[in-house]
């Protein structure tokens, strides 16, 4: 039997424990094959499709900055891809067409939402920092779900505009702004890569902000950003990236191999132990 190939394009990839994690799976589930890191540059990501078509690879994950990047290669947009303009899954159909889907609402949704109680929260300002390529995955995760105050911020607002229009109802902080307007939140999610490992922190910290706030940090490497050490030190509830990457990476697994692995506490042990 030949060995299926699968990976993760994005640029860069160093912090990503994707190939730890699938290759565990494959192990456990007795599929012949591998998984590997695939750093690509723009101009790369035609070829890479390309193999796809041609059954050399049979699947890829899409992280930073690639998530939209990779639309215009795809046959066929499915699911929450569709609706967020964001695809983080990539597999060839049964019509040998090139299909893009998105986990990564999934993965939100099994990771926080379903973990938040309180039964008034749909009332409740959430702040999403960043608008790349998850932003729109978390902003569709939390509407499907009826929230309502969603707002955004991002270095850039031109981008945060971009997200607005696929997005109507969010409402626009600017990024200088956040310190002030940090105390009206309820919920803060940074969904940028600052704070990742080898990568940029950021260049503030929030000191305003109310006792009951609850703050989601989408990086898992390291599993504690400066961020998230700040608000944890300040007693607040928080969450890490960590359960949306083996959630997300879940849904990945199933539409490649339609085995549904399982996410156990043995195997969130084995990927925070390889986190350095």
């Amino acid at each position: 039997m030949i060995e299926k190939k699968y990976g993760i394009i994005g640029k860069p990839l160093s912090h990503s424990l994707s190939p730890l994690l699938h290759n565990y799976w494959f192990k456990k589930y007795n599929i012949k094959a591998s998984y590997s890191l695939m750093e690509t540059d723009t101009v790369q990501i035609e070829e890479i499709i390309n193999k796809i078509k041609k059954k050399k690879i049979q699947g890829v994950n899409v992280t930073t900055p690639y998530k939209q990047t990779v639309i215009p290669f795809m046959d066929l947009v499915i699911n929450d891809a569709k609706e967020t303009s964001s695809v983080n899954t990539i597999y060839l159909n049964n019509e040998n067409k090139i299909v893009g889907d998105n986990t990564d609402v999934y993965g939100f949704d099994c990771s926080f939402i379903k973990e938040l109680k309180d039964e008034n929260l749909l009332e409740k300002n959430i702040l999403v920092i960043g608008a790349g390529g998850v932003t729109p995955s978390i902003i569709h995760a939390l509407a499907k779900k009826n929230f309502k105050k969603i707002f955004i911020s991002n270095r850039t607002v031109e981008k945060a505009k971009n997200v607005k229009k696929k997005f109507p109802f969010v409402e626009i902080i600017l990024w200088e702004d956040i310190d002030s307007k940090s105390k009206e939140m309820n919920i803060i999610i940074n969904a940028t890569s600052l704070g990742m490992k080898n990568g940029v922190e950021f260049n503030q910290i929030i000191k305003e902000f109310k006792a009951e706030l609850v703050y989601y940090d989408v990086i898992y490497n390291p599993l504690e950003t400066t961020m998230l050490k700040h608000f944890k030190e300040e007693k607040v509830k928080t969450f890490n990236g960590l359960e949306m990457f083996l959630y997300q990476a879940q849904k990945s697994f199933y539409l490649w191999n339609k085995i549904e692995p399982k996410v156990d506490g043995e195997l969130k042990k084995m990927i925070a132990s390889n986190i350095k």
